[in-house]
């Protein structure tokens, strides 16, 4: 067992997730996987099941029943990565819109360059974002801006979910909680780790969209980032708002 966990939440991701393992163990370092699973009817967890005894001590498995949000499938992931000796943990998208060779970018900032959060971010410098329409473009570069002016955070890509954590903010940060499921997710875990006066840096990496099966976003999600960090923000002003 290393001291770094990749977690990779899935839901019918077959297309991708061997491709996916098998980067992530060609890195230099040495990462563990723990793909979450919510029982996916294309067969992705049997898939995996079966990559287990090639990289037996390395690949993990967490079979969820039923399809219950994003948010929840992290916070499993990382009561299980607390139940064991692990450092580091990392959040990935398991279509490749997050490339495995950052993952190691992601490492260096908070071992080398002393963050106890680091993020993959689309928009530090410009924006890094290929194959998206140019509406879902802009929704997405204008959510992360509403949610800083909002929140006050001083994060360029406030909804991004590739992330590195020490393991001393998932101790700190009630995971039970955790108020949102979909994309706000991202929001609430970032503006808990900043309440909490962690180092927070931003690593500029290009994303790209999926080019295999299909994408999970939907109005809700939108909508309950965008009504969700206002009432987020408004119960944080109070003294019982718990972190």
């Amino acid at each position: 067992m290393t001291k770094r966990l990749v977690i990779v939440p899935t839901y019918n991701e077959a297309e991708n997730i061997e491709k996916l393992v098998r980067n992530i163990f060609a890195q230099q370092r040495r990462f563990d996987i723990l793909v979450v699973d919510d029982s996916s009817p294309d067969g992705t967890a049997a898939l995996v099941a079966s990559l287990q005894e090639e990289f037996d001590g390395r690949l993990y498995l967490l079979r969820r029943e039923g399809k219950s949000g994003l948010g929840t499938a992290y916070i499993a992931g990382f009561k299980w990565a607390l139940a064991r000796p692990y450092t580091f943990i990392f959040e990935m998208d398991a279509d490749f819109s997050h490339a495995p060779n950052d993952l190691i970018r992601l490492y260096n900032a908070c071992v080398k360059d002393g963050a106890d959060l680091s993020i993959g971010s689309r928009y530090k410098t410009g924006v890094n974002v290929v194959n998206w329409p140019m509406g879902r473009v802009l929704l997405s570069y204008i959510a992360s801006k509403y949610v800083r002016f909002v929140t006050g955070m001083e994060i360029c890509d406030t909804t991004a979910g590739f992330i590195c954590y020490r393991r001393e903010i998932l101790e700190q940060i009630n995971l039970d909680k955790i108020k949102f499921v979909g994309y706000a997710f991202q929001i609430e875990m970032k503006f808990k780790s900043h309440l909490l006066g962690f180092k927070i840096e931003e690593v500029p990496v290009i994303f790209v969209d999926r080019t295999r099966g299909v994408s999970k976003m939907s109005t809700g999600i939108i909508s309950e980032a965008v009504f969700g960090v206002l009432k987020m923000k408004f119960k944080s002003l109070f003294s019982n708002y718990e972190i």
